[in-house]
């Protein structure tokens, strides 16, 4: 199966909780300090990122 992101809805899905964010992809649940980390998470679930 072929799974598609946009960068930008990546980013909108963030939640800011004060040392960083949360990232939550296909039920499971990332903290981050980086919010380009979401482009190595997508992709670490097989997903194609679209810039």
């Amino acid at each position: 199966m072929v799974k598609t992101a946009t960068f930008e809805a990546l980013l909108e899905s963030l939640i800011e909780d004060g040392d960083g964010w949360l990232f939550n992809l296909e039920g499971k649940q990332y903290r981050i300090t980086d919010r380009d980390e979401v482009r190595q998470i997508a992709e670490s679930h097989n997903y194609i990122i679209i810039y």
